[in-house]
């Protein structure tokens, strides 16, 4: 998968994550707001909850509206050597029995992933451990998070 495709497509999930998100939290707030709702006695929390419900949903729905405003304006850049691995690079990581992951490196949205199969691509981000490990790395380089050792096969 080219990055142009996945950077449209790692959009459009964000746009419909957003749009979830944002018609969960407004059935949310109008359950809080509900007359049938209302509290009758101190141990009457439906309303609360559903306040309470609609003010995570609303707060979520901020932080992948900000993540996708952060990848409408991504520049993509291609795979610079001597930098090594950046924001916007798209990596293919090979453990020791052969078995590969493709990793992208983006500024928001960790653990979202994108297409199936061979074609899987994770986001993650500089700020997540391996992200942290994966800066700067080069082609035939090697990581290690925890028990796990990879090699930098490819970067794009």
């Amino acid at each position: 998968m080219d990055k142009t495709t996945l950077l449209t497509r790692i959009n459009a999930a964000l746009e419909a994550d957003m749009e979830v998100l944002r018609r969960a939290a407004q059935t949310a707030y109008e359950a809080a707001t509900a007359k049938e709702n209302v509290a009758e006695n101190k141990y009457d929390t439906l309303g609360l909850e559903a306040s309470y419900l609609a003010t995570g949903q609303a707060r979520r729905t901020a932080e992948i509206r900000q993540a996708l405003l952060t990848y409408q304006q991504l520049l993509l850049r291609d795979y610079d050597p001597t930098r090594g691995v950046q924001v916007s690079n798209l990596v293919t990581l090979e453990d020791e029995d052969g078995a590969q992951r493709l990793l992208f490196l983006g500024p928001e949205a960790a653990g979202l992933k994108i297409g199936e199969g061979a074609e899987l691509v994770t986001v993650i981000t500089p700020r997540s451990p391996l992200g942290q490990l994966l800066v700067g790395k080069r082609i035939d380089d090697e990581v290690s998070l925890g028990t796990q050792v990879f090699f930098v096969t490819e970067v794009v």
